[in-house]
């Protein structure tokens, strides 16, 4: 099976990797050189590997991603929704690494 080739502009990387994801388990993730990212619920994976490899210069072995539904939450008697997520977790060659607590 033939991978995609994906051409995004610089603009466009930046477009799909919204933030890091700083949380407990997503820090655990980075002893097996993974990486959580937000992206935007249409962003594809060759798109969001593209985008880290542009970014970060960095070899992307794997692409994981999660959807998450928006709950639905009251605030004084008012109902709202939250809305909707989705993260990638991205899985780094051996001996490459990607720092989040820096900026881009």
């Amino acid at each position: 099976m033939k991978k995609p080739v994906v051409n995004l502009s610089q603009a466009e990387m930046y477009d799909i990797i919204r933030r890091p994801v700083v949380t407990e388990k997503s820090t655990m993730g980075s002893q097996y050189n993974q990486v959580t990212f937000r992206v935007p619920l249409d962003a594809t994976k060759p798109e969001i590997k593209a985008a880290v490899e542009g970014v970060f210069k960095v070899k992307v072995t794997a692409v994981n991603t999660l959807r998450s539904q928006g709950k639905v939450k009251r605030f004084r008697g008012f109902i709202g929704k939250r809305n909707d997520t989705k993260k990638a977790v991205v899985t780094l060659a051996q001996g490459q690494t990607i720092d989040v607590t820096t900026g881009v």
